[in-house]
């Protein structure tokens, strides 16, 4: 039975010489770019690759029209496609990501294996930690895998626009949720973007709430709870944080709750307060 959400240290152990188990490193540091790989090369589960969020995971180049999409845009879903059979990634593989972030960028990789309907992918539960607590080894080697031949599929994950986020300020059809600190969200602390608030009439779910004290995900009835109180439907939820990292976060324990089907908006803060003419909110 495929693992969709989470996978425990445990249960990885018990498949870490699979062959269709393609395991990912998805380390990272925000403000370092060289952090990740330098992390990898120290020391990763034995058969991991490495998934860097600023190359693999993103494509920085600008819009269309040269306009900014974000500190972390998507790349093209094409461009994915040949990322994911580099890394060995067959229609029938098995993808495990992790990280030492609660599962920060793990997320993103989740996420994005969705958004080009590729289902079988889930997260290590507690991440590169409690793969170390439960008596998991480290290795140095980079593996070599034979290319995959995974195609591009339904999408398993919406997407909105910044265009679509300025309609719904009119409509209200749809909840905005942000994963990125209070502080950040209130406009208290801004030490990334050039402008400190969140997107009027949004709500908080700092991505950090979906966690226990051990970096292991909550319950899925505690996180159902959760989110019901502040979302009338998944269906009508748009995710959103700082750069569209850490809002995947929100929608893996979404996905684990069973509240299936909210919308990602891939540019999030970074893409929306570069444009002046975006209203934007402070306080609580």
């Amino acid at each position: 039975m495929p693992y969709t959400t989470l996978i425990t240290a445990t249960e990885l152990k018990q498949h870490i010489s699979n062959p269709a188990f393609v395991i990912l490193d998805c380390r990272a540091e925000l403000t370092d770019t060289h952090a990740g790989a330098q992390a990898f090369a120290a020391g990763h589960i034995p058969g991991a690759q490495h998934a860097d969020a600023d190359t693999a995971l993103s494509d920085k180049s600008p819009g269309p029209n040269g306009e900014f999409r974000g500190r972390h845009p998507l790349p093209a879903q094409t461009r994915f496609i040949e990322t994911l059979r580099d890394w060995g990634v067959y229609p029938n593989s098995q993808v495990i990501a992790y990280d030492a972030h609660g599962g920060m960028f793990a997320a993103r990789l989740w996420w994005m294996l969705r958004w080009v309907g590729h289902a079988n992918v889930a997260v290590l539960d507690g991440g590169l930690a409690a793969w170390l607590a439960g008596g998991g080894a480290l290795s140095t080697e980079v593996p070599s895998r034979p290319r995959g031949s995974v195609t591009l599929q339904a999408s398993l994950a919406p997407t909105v626009s910044a265009a679509d986020v300025m309609s719904n300020l009119s409509t209200k059809k749809h909840t905005v949720l942000d994963a990125r600190a209070a502080d950040r969200f209130r406009g208290e602390n801004e030490t990334i973007d050039p402008v400190a608030g969140h997107i009027p009439d949004a709500k908080n779910r700092c991505f950090k709430d979906n966690l226990l004290d051990d970096g292991k995900f909550k319950a899925a009835e505690t996180l159902r709870s959760d989110f019901s109180a502040l979302i009338s439907s998944p269906q009508s939820t748009i995710l959103q944080c700082g750069s569209g990292i850490s809002a995947c976060h929100n929608a893996l324990a979404m996905e684990i709750a069973g509240l299936s089907g909210a919308s990602l908006y891939p540019g999030s803060w970074s893409e929306w307060s570069s444009d002046k003419s975006r209203p934007v909110a402070t306080g609580a």
